[in-house]
């Protein structure tokens, strides 16, 4: 008799490069298509997961890469996202760090939803 029962590991993950709701969108999106994967929360900075075993954790966490957004599990860490300063490349729009001198934006080249 098999009396084996899996339980899912809840993963915090710090991810890089987001930086508004779009960015939360193309995260959940990201994670959301890997099988295995149980999106619980995501926010700007973070995301929580549910997976089966650290094997799926690495391949979200690829996704993620893959996505434009790098990203590491915390391990039983919670992440404070308003503390996190905000991070030039890759993310999403970049804000005023993605301008020229003198105000002319500059086409976006790397990672995230946007580049």
């Amino acid at each position: 008799m098999n009396t084996t029962t899996e339980s899912n590991k809840t993963t915090t993950l710090a991810i890089d490069g987001m930086t508004c709701g779009h960015c939360v969108q193309a995260v959940t999106k990201a994670l959301s298509a890997v099988p295995g994967v149980k999106v619980t929360s995501v926010a700007v900075g973070s995301a929580v997961i549910e997976t089966v075993d650290g094997w799926t954790t690495g391949k979200a966490v690829a996704a993620l890469e893959e996505a434009g957004y790098p990203a590491k599990a915390v391990a039983d860490v919670a992440v404070t996202v308003a503390a996190s300063p905000a991070r030039s490349g890759g993310g999403c729009c970049g804000g005023a760090k993605n301008a020229m001198p003198g105000g002319a934006p500059v086409a976006k080249t790397s990672g995230g939803c946007c580049g």
